[in-house]
């Protein structure tokens, strides 16, 4: 699951989060969502941390889209990882599994994702209301899920110009603020009695096992890219058909 997580962080910006969750919940025998959902946000700091650093080297970041959103989307953050600490388990997955769900169809049938012309190819400036209402929101949903946030900003930045390979990469950077923000609020408002490689809801030792597997994985495909691009068409179509093998492996899971 290490090498998957390391391959979605660079193709899609996911930061490893749609592999960790559905990983450690497995783990617990489907019955720590929390735990799922904090150790998500633990290892997106160093997978989306990794694959920033690439990115800002290869100029490939939308540097447009980063700030302010990505200081509204740590106070989201922050917010949303307070919110599912009181959530509870069978909520979060629910949620979790709906929240894939919505976003599928709504990638499927609002026009600029799959589908393109033209004009969708001209990237347009954020509002002030996009960076402020729409960063909150991105960071609440997604400290709250563990989902690092690639999963809203990749389709709202094709929907406002982006290609795939800008979108995904910009989505690595605005994950950042989720993981910091979250991790932070997950570690120290555990419960009172820890194991072993607990520290609060992070398990930081299916996350070390997670991230053996993913950093190898995150230098092997960045230097595949580097020598055959994606075309923008398959690359969407890969990023849909991943978030349904997803939602279809969180809805099996009692």
């Amino acid at each position: 699951m290490g090498v998957v997580s390391g391959v979605t962080t660079v193709l899609f910006g996911f930061g490893g989060g749609f592999v960790t969750v559905p990983a450690v919940y497995l783990a617990t025998h489907g019955g720590d969502m929390h735990a799922a959902v904090a150790t998500s946000t633990a290892v997106m700091i160093v997978n989306s941390g990794l694959a920033t650093l690439d990115s800002a080297r290869r100029h490939r970041i939308l540097a447009q889209y980063l700030w302010p959103m990505a200081l509204f989307i740590a106070a989201g953050a922050a917010l949303g990882a307070y919110a599912a600490l009181s959530a509870p388990e069978r909520l979060l997955h629910w949620l979790f599994v709906a929240y894939l769900a919505v976003t599928i169809v709504d990638c499927l049938a609002r026009r600029g994702f799959l589908s393109r012309q033209a004009g969708d190819s001209v990237p347009h400036e954020l509002t002030r209301a996009e960076s402020t209402l729409g960063g909150l929101l991105v960071g609440f949903v997604a400290s709250f899920l563990g989902v690092g946030g690639s999963v809203m900003t990749v389709p709202f930045l094709r929907r406002k110009g982006a290609d795939m390979a800008g979108a995904t990469a910009t989505a690595n950077p605005l994950s950042l603020p989720v993981a910091l923000c979250g991790s932070v609020v997950y570690a120290s408002m555990g419960p009172a009695a820890s194991s072993p490689g607990l520290v609060g809801h992070v398990n930081f030792a299916a996350g070390a096992a997670l991230l053996a597997g993913s950093l190898p994985t995150i230098t092997i495909i960045r230097r595949a890219l580097m020598l055959r691009a994606i075309p923008d068409a398959v690359h969407a179509a890969m990023y849909v058909a991943l978030l349904g093998a997803v939602l279809l492996l969180m809805a099996v899971i009692r």
